[in-house]
């Protein structure tokens, strides 16, 4: 039987980088420029807003917040009191608007970024074209201190990323790749071994999250759906979410809520006029594990 699911909250915009911290799913709200948090009541707040459409979500060792700032180019840093500042910038590498980041328990950070302009290219040519032919990009790497440097290049809309629990694999949704990509994490945070972790066609990843059974939730971008995958790509489950789905974390007291935001549509044009994107919420089987 198909898993029941709820939805948690309505009257976001685009909800992306959903991150459970303190009781509370925080998520970003593109066309909102806020970060917002909901509660499994499902009581919605905005935490604070930006000049900027924010993105990926993290949190340094010592409590402060950092933020993809994703039209600057960007990574902000927020202390627990509300300080804002620039930890990096990222232009130098980022090609195009930054999208998603995932952050190490040391508070070193790996950064995706579009490549290209995707919005005016999927809006000329459409997803299949644009799948098809695309600019590649760079992920960023962002140290504890701000400085920053390239992690990996030739990646194809490098998008969700997680790291796993002994800290020593990252694996990179990439887009327009159709596949998760793994790296060998060194102690540096250099990335080594570049390796196929999963080939998802026909399917994409956006956000993605991993659980303690080494699988991965998966949201996809192009399908109402967020799917359950295993190393090699063998899809475990399919959840339906009515409308596309951008991104997905686990969270609540046992690790064990599965959050899908959704929207009808990624376009400015097109989701950020209404607010009528949502989450929606589902219980699983195996527990969060890792980063974010």
């Amino acid at each position: 039987m198909p898993r029941e699911t709820r939805t948690l909250c309505t009257g976001i915009y685009f909800g992306e980088g959903p991150r459970w911290h303190d009781g509370r799913l925080w998520f970003s709200d593109f066309f909102a420029h806020a970060v917002k948090s909901v509660s499994l009541k499902g009581d919605v707040r905005t935490e604070f807003t930006l000049d900027d459409r924010p993105s990926g979500l993290g949190w340094m060792p010592n409590g402060d917040m950092l933020i993809v700032s994703m039209e600057k180019r960007q990574v902000l840093r927020r202390t627990p009191a509300g300080q804002m500042s620039v930890h990096a910038d990222v232009n130098a590498i980022a090609t195009w608007y930054c999208n998603d980041m995932v952050v190490d328990a040391s508070g070193r950070a790996y950064v995706g970024n579009f490549g290209f302009d995707l919005d005016t290219e999927l809006t000329k040519r459409g997803a299949e074209s644009v799948i098809a032919d695309h600019t590649a990009a760079n992920l960023a790497f962002v140290q504890a201190d701000g400085a920053v440097s390239v992690a990996a290049t030739g990646m194809h809309f490098p998008n969700g990323s997680v790291i796993t629990p002994d800290g020593k694999t990252l694996i990179v949704g990439e887009s327009l790749g159709g596949c998760l990509t793994a790296f060998d994490i060194g102690q540096n945070g250099a990335l080594t071994n570049r390796r196929e972790w999963a080939t998802l066609w026909p399917r994409i990843p956006d956000g993605i999250c991993l659980d303690a059974q080494g699988a991965i939730w998966v949201a996809n971008p192009l399908a109402p759906e967020c799917f359950h995958v295993a190393e090699g790509g063998k899809i475990i489950e399919v959840i339906a979410t009515e409308m596309p789905c951008y991104a997905c974390m686990l969270g609540g007291e046992d690790g064990k809520t599965l959050f899908m935001l959704t929207a009808p549509s990624s376009l400015p044009h097109e989701a950020g006029h209404e607010p009528k994107g949502r989450i929606l919420i589902a219980t699983v089987d195996a527990p969060h594990a890792g980063r974010p």
